[in-house]
């Protein structure tokens, strides 16, 4: 008997712009079989015709039936073909779709307590990194140029060797070489004063921020944070019930004076001093007295997330502010995740002695502690000198990027955008011409498959000028040329 095209009088919606066409088609089919528009048994026809009705690829229609198989929809006989799977209850085939709009907000309120649905405003979710280098991500290092071999080759002597103690409960803290090896190194290469016994490991830097709000502030306690800033920061504060005070940043950093006239006693101040996120500055010295006098006087906490500072492009990286902390109110943050890879999620706190204790409670209450076997390959990976050999290679590597994008920036987006040349860091700031939406550019760039950020959305209360978030350190030169020259077009078509 002939196969039966099942899809004749199914009016699939066209896929939108920017969106995978297997994704596409997956989402398609598992509608109409929840809907009840494809019944349970029903012949799929073959991926070949599927993909001649519709112009797609066979590669893409394969994609999408493995997928609904995965998940249940599809049933697969040998030598019959692909089924409707005849095992959904009948009140699943005969539910009725809400909007996108109104599902999406009665899931997200449904049922959280205050401080979860403070914990889900306003978050922006990293997409999976399900390709590499691809301009302008903003968010990754280069992973096409980490020494993958050398990681596996020091993980399997890690294992082969690790004690079986290693494979059991770990301290709080974290694995007692590797605290040691990154008080050494943030000696050396960041001036940070601080022994192995203030270090605590964290599962990145976002618990590390979690867990500080977690101990340190009450509800209705003010802190400031930069704006333009990093939202994750704040996100965390609105959860805890802080009452975030937006501080203008101008060329020096954060503006003490301003913190001190709309917040003089908030329990703590979020700052980025070495490489401001998002606009790159640095602090001078003299606020830096400036912001440790406040929180000596206010009695207040001052959280310094050095994220990225070891990328100096000229001139050796400017040493931590927690070095010049004298009363113990400094909490630094770190991680390697910005440093090597992304899923290697650990980060690190240098606490104040008088705090070390508590938050090595905390942590356990939250995790136990982080995974003792990474952290175990990341000191060997420190201690045989490959972390050092790794930072010194990317910042050459950064340095040439950086300046391919400015160069490049420079010959096709004269006078529709002004690119910075970036200081430190692994991203910089591209100025809109005057009049320019950079909300509405980012959606067309993003449309475009470009991966750029609006800077107002990195804002709380204080407008800048319109400007996009343009990362160099995770794509190649010739990725970064593509990115400028469709941007360039996105610009002109809007322009």
């Amino acid at each position: 008997m002939a196969k039966r095209d099942t899809f004749q009088d199914l009016a699939l919606t066209p896929p939108r712009e920017g969106h995978a066409l297997w994704h596409w088609l997956y989402s398609q089919l598992r509608g109409v079989i929840l809907n009840g528009r494809l019944k349970p048994g029903t012949r799929m026809p073959s991926t070949r015709n599927l993909a001649k009705q519709y112009g797609l690829s066979r590669g893409t229609v394969v994609a999408a039936f493995e997928h609904l198989q995965s998940e249940g929809y599809l049933e697969m006989q040998v030598g019959a073909g692909s089924f409707v799977a005849t095992n959904f209850p009948a009140d699943v085939v005969k539910v009725k779709t809400v909007g996108p709009a109104v599902a999406t907000q009665a899931l997200s309120q449904a049922g959280l307590a205050k401080r979860g649905k403070a914990m889900t405003q306003n978050v922006i979710a990293l997409p999976a990194s399900h390709s590499l280098g691809k301009a302008f991500r903003s968010h990754e290092p280069a992973l096409d140029l980490f020494p993958v071999h050398l990681w596996n080759r020091l993980s399997s002597r890690v294992l082969r060797h690790a004690p079986r103690t290693l494979y059991g409960l770990g301290e709080a803290l974290g694995y007692r070489p590797l605290r040691r090896a990154v008080a050494e190194y943030l000696g050396a290469a960041r001036g940070v004063k601080c022994s192995a016994d203030q270090i605590l490991i964290t599962s990145g830097a976002q618990q590390a921020l979690d867990l500080i709000v977690r101990l340190l502030i009450d509800p209705g306690d003010a802190a400031w944070v930069e704006d333009p800033g990093y939202p994750g920061m704040a996100s965390v504060l609105r959860a805890g019930g802080a009452r975030v005070i937006p501080v203008p940043v101008d060329a020096h950093g954060l503006q003490v004076d301003v913190g001190v006239r709309r917040a003089r006693k908030a329990k703590l101040a979020y700052v980025t001093p070495a490489n401001q996120f998002p606009l790159g500055y640095v602090m001078p010295v003299e606020r830096r007295l400036s912001l440790l006098q406040w929180a000596l006087d206010a009695g207040a906490w001052i959280v310094e997330d050095d994220y990225d500072s070891e990328y100096r492009y000229s001139g050796r990286p400017v040493a931590a502010l927690q070095g010049l902390d004298r009363s113990g109110c400094v909490i630094y943050v770190g991680t390697f995740t910005k440093m090597l890879f992304p899923s290697l999620r650990i980060g690190f706190l240098v606490l104040p002695e008088r705090i070390v204790d508590a938050f090595a409670a905390a942590k356990s209450s939250v995790d136990r502690h982080a995974p003792t076997l990474d952290q175990a390959i990341l000191a060997e990976f420190i201690l045989e000198g490959h972390f050092g050999h790794h930072v010194r290679r990317m910042r050459q590597v950064y340095t040439e990027r950086a300046g391919v994008l400015v160069e490049s920036s420079r010959e096709k987006l004269c006078g529709l955008m002004d690119v910075v040349p970036a200081e430190a860091g692994m991203r910089t700031v591209g100025w809109l011409r005057d009049g320019m939406d950079d909300l509405q550019v980012a959606e067309g760039a993003v449309s475009q498959g470009l991966e750029v950020s609006a800077l107002s959305r990195f804002t709380l209360k204080h407008r800048c000028p319109g400007g996009l978030i343009l990362g160099f350190a995770a794509c190649n030169e010739a990725e970064l040329r593509r990115g400028v020259d469709v941007l360039a077009g996105v610009l002109r078509r809007g322009a």
